[in-house]
């Protein structure tokens, strides 16, 4: 089968999702455009067609509507409204320009998925947390954007937890940690910058939400009632009872009791911190996916995205 990572790059540990050009560190944009492959554009032309029956095939145009298409292999992109604004890779690379060469980032990872559809970069901030047992986990900054109206351009804190490289958005209660930026208006690096506020206020909160997770104490009981309301599929649309996903549930719960990477630390064993991270690491490493890169798009952008998103959601309740 077909791989959804067009092609990507990364510096240091290979990625939980095993795939990519491994660099030297501290390597030019230039360079990384060209490991990551992302050096190209994105195009755009008028949308045609020849309508059947006409005399000679004749061509007809789509008023306000544009195909967009790469510059390399001019293979199409998407069919979108003449009003959408285009967000190149290139500037998803350029985004993180001072941030590496005067704010302490460190770019680790970019890559393009679906044909060019969708484009990431990754970067290390700096911030990092030690949890009991010496469990590291360590802040990112993610830019992303896709050419085909399933993403808006989205700069989101997340964090990677070093024992097992789960991955966990840093989305707070007030709404911090991710700024949207629809492609009905102009991408503005510095507005997103600065709307991000770059400063340290998310990490620290998300740094107390995480040790206050790291030292409640779960029963059994509370446990599966957690994994429960988490690993439910949505309700039918014909009103019928949501079900629970008993086949994830009884993966995640293995994970929890003993089997997850990092389990048996401190932090994680017997906690909630340990329930958020065996949902993370299902999501993120044993989730059935039709592929590796299948299941990075879920996990960062998809329905993974959202079943994490879920079990931080819950885990608070558990600490409030």
């Amino acid at each position: 089968m077909a791989h959804l990572v067009e092609s990507m790059a990364y510096v240091g540990q290979t990625p939980w999702h095993g795939l990519g050009n491994e660099l030297a560190r501290h390597q030019p944009l230039e360079v990384w455009a060209q490991q990551a492959g992302m050096n190209w554009h994105i195009q755009a032309g008028d949308v045609r067609y020849i309508a059947q029956g006409d005399h000679l095939g004749s061509i007809h145009a789509f008023p306000g509507q544009k195909v967009l298409y790469r510059s390399d292999t001019k293979a199409p992109l998407s069919v979108v409204s003449d009003r959408f604004q285009v967000v190149q890779p290139e500037e998803i690379l350029s985004f993180y320009k001072d941030l590496t060469e005067a704010g302490g980032y460190e770019l680790e990872t970019a890559g393009v998925l679906k044909g060019g559809r969708k484009l990431w970069a990754l970067a290390r901030t700096g911030q990092k947390a030690v949890l009991k047992g010496r469990d590291e986990v360590n802040g990112y900054l993610l830019l992303a954007t896709a050419c085909d109206g399933t993403l808006a351009t989205t700069a989101q804190f997340t964090s990677v937890r070093v024992v097992c490289n789960n991955t966990l958005a840093i989305a707070l209660g007030d709404g911090a940690g991710a700024v949207r930026v629809s492609h009905r208006s102009v991408f503005d690096p510095d507005s997103v910058k600065r709307q991000l506020g770059i400063a340290v206020s998310s990490w620290d909160s998300f740094m107390v939400r995480m040790k206050a997770l790291a030292d409640c104490k779960v029963t059994d009981t509370a446990a599966e009632a957690f994994l429960r309301r988490v690993l439910t599929y949505p309700a039918a649309a014909d009103g019928g009872q949501p079900a629970v996903n008993n086949r994830a549930l009884k993966s995640v719960q293995e994970l929890y009791n003993g089997h997850g990477m990092g389990a048996e630390l401190g932090s994680a064993a017997g906690t909630a911190w340990g329930l958020l991270g065996s949902v993370t690491e299902f999501v993120d490493h044993h989730r059935r996916s039709r592929s590796t890169d299948h299941r990075l798009d879920a996990a960062w952008f998809g329905q993974g995205a959202a079943i994490k998103q879920k079990a931080w959601d819950e885990a608070l309740k558990l600490v409030a």
